[in-house]
C-alpha cells in the first residue's frame, strides 16, 4: 500500500511500512524512511508506483482547465477528492485525485487553501483583481525583456535614457527600468555605468563622473538663489598696513593677505589678515544654512562649486584696491630667532595693495634672490623680512618635529584651456615645487595664524574646532591638542573662512574672543560642550572626504586625457611599493602587472598600452 501525503509545503508519495494511531512510517523511492503524521496523509493507493503516480499527476495537473474548474467548484469550502469526482465524472483514480490536488495547490489565484486537502474558490472580485495583476505582471515582463533585447542589440530604449542618471545614483530596485538594466548588465557582463555610456546615455566618461557626483550631492543644482547681505563692517577702523595676497592665478576667493612693518631693535610686526565673512554669515542664519549644507568649496580641474554665494564672496574676498573687513593677527617677532614677543587680534578693514599670483612671481622669487640684499627682487621690502621670519619659524617647528619637513615633492596645477565639461578641451599640467619660497612663506604664516588663534580660543575658554595629530592619528576635535606632524602645540583651521566651513565656525568664536577677551565664552555663538560643534565635525569630515575623492577622480581623469592629448606612449615612473608606481610626467599613480620587486624610488620605464577613462585606470607594462 502507498501513501500520498504533504510534507514541507510539497506533495510526496511513498510505501507504507508501518502504521500507528497518529502516524505512519513511509519509505521513499530513495530508501529514506520518514514518520508522517496522519494529519498530513491525504489518501492511500495501491497503484501505480509512487514515482509513476507523481509523474502522471504532475502531467495531468497541467491539463486541468482552471477557469472551468473554478466555475464548477462549490462556493464554500470543499474536499479535493470530492471535487475530483465531479470534475472527472466518475470515481477518480489515484492519479486523478493527486493531479487535481496538485492543480488546486498550484493555482492560489483561483483557489485558497483552507486545510489539508481542502480549498475554497476565490471570490469573483478577488479573482478578477488577481488575474488583472497577473496580466500586468506578464506585460511588464514582456516589456522588460524587450528593453533587455534592445540593449543587448546596442540600442538604448527611450525610457532607460530618460532615467539614466537616477539609475546610476538612486535606482529604484523595484522599477522596471532598473530590472531591465540589471538583466542586460548580467547578460552582457558589464557594469550599469559602462553599459549606459556605451549605449549613448552619456556623451562621454567625463559626463558620467560629473553627473553622478552632482546628482548625488547637488540634486537641486549648484547655484544659489539671490541673497541679500546685512550691512556690516563699514564702521570698522581702517588698518594702516601695506598688505599683499599670494594665490594661484585661478583663485577668486581671496581668503588671506600678509603685511609687515619694521620696528626698532631689529624686530618686525607681521600681519596675517583673513577675510571676515563671519560678520555677516552668523550662526543659524539663512547664509549659514547655505554654507553648512556644502561644508567646503568643491574644487576640480578648470571649475569649482563655491561653498558660499557670490554675493558673500564679492563682499568679503580680499580683492585689491578696496577696504574689506578682515580679522587680523599681528605678531611682533625677532626675524632671526623666530621668537614672538607679542600677539594681538583685531577686527578691522584693510586695503590689499595687490593680489599677487604664483605664475607671475615664482620664477623671480628664489631663495638666492631672497638671501642677497643686492639681488633684484619685486616687493623686496615686503618679501625679505617675511621670508626671514618664516625660515626661523619653520626651524622652530623642525626642532619640535625632530626632523626637517619634506617639501621636495613636485605638485601639479591643472589648467583647462576651454570648457571644463568638454573632454576635448586642452589640459595643461604645470609642475610646481612644494618647497618654492612663496609657497613655504605663505604656508608658514597660515600655520602661525592657526597656532596663535587656536591658543587664543583656548586661553579665553572659547570652544573651537581643532585639528590634531598624535601617534600618527589625525583627528578633529574641540580640544586644543598638539599636531605632531606640523610641530605645533595646537592647530585650528582659521584662515579659509570663504571656502571651508570649519574656518567660518572658528572665526565666529575668534570674533567673540577679539571683542570680549576672557569673558568671550559667555558671548561666543558656541558655548563649551555645544553638541552642534560635534555635529559639525562629523558632517564636515564626511563631506570633505567626498569632495576630496571627487577632486582626485577628476584630476586622474584629466591626467589620462593629458596623456592621450600629448600622445605619450612611453614614460618614466618611480616605484612607490610592490607594483605601485608614480609617473614622472604627471601626478598619476598606477599599478604595473608583473613588475618585479624593486627599491622604493627606483626609476623605471613604462610602455602605455591603453587607458579606461570610465574606470580611471591606465594599462601599462614595464619596459626593462
Amino acid at each position: 500500500m502507498y501513501l500520498f501525503y504533504e510534507e514541507d509545503g510539497g506533495f510526496k508519495a511513498g510505501r507504507i511500512m508501518a502504521e500507528a494511531e497518529a502516524s505512519l512510517q513511509v519509505e521513499a523511492d530513495s530508501g529514506k524512511r520518514s514518520k508522517i503524521k496522519r494529519a498530513n496523509a491525504l489518501f492511500t493507493f495501491e497503484s501505480p508506483e509512487p514515482a509513476a503516480l507523481l509523474a502522471q499527476a504532475q502531467a495531468l495537473a497541467q491539463t486541468v482547465d482552471l477557469p472551468f474548474l473554478w466555475e464548477c467548484a462549490p462556493q464554500e469550502e470543499f474536499d479535493a477528492p470530492a471535487l475530483a469526482q465531479d470534475y472527472f465524472g466518475h470515481a477518480p483514480s489515484a492519479v486523478e485525485k493527486a493531479g487535481l490536488i496538485l492543480a488546486l495547490h498550484g493555482a492560489p489565484v483561483y483557489f485558497h487553501r483552507r486545510g489539508r486537502g481542502r480549498y475554497r474558490p476565490a471570490p469573483p472580485d478577488v479573482l478578477a483583481a488577481a488575474l488583472a495583476a497577473l496580466e500586468k505582471k506578464r506585460l511588464a515582463a514582456e516589456q522588460q525583456q524587450r528593453w533587455v533585447d534592445e540593449m543587448a542589440a546596442g540600442r538604448l530604449p527611450d525610457e532607460i535614457a530618460a532615467a539614466a542618471e537616477s539609475l546610476l545614483v538612486r535606482p529604484d530596485k523595484n522599477a522596471l527600468t532598473w530590472k531591465a538594466l540589471e538583466a542586460a548588465c548580467a547578460q552582457l557582463q558589464k557594469s550599469p555605468e559602462r553599459l549606459l555610456l556605451e549605449l549613448g546615455a552619456f556623451p562621454h566618461a567625463l559626463a558620467v563622473h560629473k553627473r553622478r557626483f552632482l546628482a548625488t550631492h547637488f540634486p537641486r543644482g549648484t547655484g544659489f538663489a539671490p541673497v541679500k547681505l546685512p550691512a556690516v563692517g563699514q564702521d570698522l577702523p581702517l588698518a594702516d598696513v601695506q598688505a599683499y595676497s599670494v594665490d594661484d592665478i585661478t583663485t577668486t576667493e581671496i581668503d588671506d593677505a600678509l603685511s609687515v612693518a619694521m620696528l626698532p631693535e631689529g624686530r618686525i610686526r607681521v600681519g596675517v589678515h583673513v577675510a571676515a565673512p563671519a560678520l555677516a554669515v552668523t550662526r543659524d542664519s539663512e547664509l549659514d544654512k547655505l554654507a553648512r549644507a556644502r561644508m567646503s568649496t568643491v574644487y576640480m580641474p578648470g571649475d569649482k562649486i563655491p561653498m558660499q554665494p557670490d554675493e558673500v564672496i564679492q563682499a568679503f574676498s580680499l580683492d585689491a584696491g578696496r577696504p574689506v573687513p578682515a580679522l587680523s593677527l599681528y605678531v611682533t617677532a625677532d626675524p632671526q630667532s623666530g621668537e614672538i614677543f607679542a600677539s594681538e587680534t583685531r577686527v578691522e578693514r584693510i586695503v590689499v595693495q595687490q593680489n599677487l599670483r604664483h605664475n607671475e612671481l615664482d620664477d623671480q622669487v628664489t631663495e638666492a634672490a631672497l638671501a642677497d640684499p643686492q639681488a633684484p627682487l619685486p616687493l623686496a621690502g615686503w618679501l625679505r623680512p617675511l621670508w626671514q621670519l618664516a625660515q626661523a619659524l619653520s626651524a622652530q617647528r623642525d626642532l619640535v618635529r625632530g626632523k626637517p619637513e619634506n617639501n621636495s615633492r613636485v605638485e601639479y596645477s591643472f589648467y583647462l584651456d576651454g570648457d571644463p565639461d568638454d573632454p576635448e578641451t586642452p589640459v595643461r599640467l604645470v609642475p610646481r615645487q612644494r618647497n618654492a619660497p612663496l609657497d613655504r612663506m605663505v604656508a608658514e604664516y597660515m600655520i602661525l595664524a592657526n597656532r596663535q588663534w587656536g591658543a587664543l580660543l583656548d586661553e579665553c575658554g572659547v570652544p573651537g574646532i581643532y585639528r590634531s595629530q598624535q601617534a600618527g592619528r589625525v583627528r578633529m576635535s574641540t580640544q586644543a591638542l598638539p599636531h605632531e606632524a606640523i610641530g605645533v602645540p595646537q592647530y585650528a583651521w582659521t584662515t579659509s573662512p570663504l571656502r571651508r566651513y570649519v574656518d567660518l565656525v572658528n572665526q565666529r568664536q575668534l570674533l567673540a574672543a577679539a571683542e570680549h577677551g576672557v569673558s568671550a565664552r559667555l558671548a561666543a555663538p558656541y558655548k563649551p560642550r555645544d553638541a552642534d560643534l560635534f555635529a559639525i565635525i562629523g558632517a564636515f569630515d564626511a563631506q570633505y572626504a567626498a569632495w576630496a575623492e571627487f577632486q582626485s577622480s577628476l584630476e586622474r581623469y584629466w591626467c589620462l586625457r593629458w596623456l592621450r592629448q600629448q600622445g605619450v606612449t612611453r614614460t618614466a615612473a618611480h616605484v612607490l611599493r610592490e607594483d605601485l608606481v608614480r609617473l614622472a610626467c604627471a601626478p598619476l599613480v598606477t599599478r604595473v602587472a608583473g613588475l618585479p620587486e624593486m627599491e622604493r624610488g627606483q626609476e623605471i620605464t613604462l610602455d602605455i598600452l591603453g587607458m579606461d577613462e570610465l574606470a580611471l585606470t591606465l594599462e601599462c607594462r614595464w619596459a626593462p
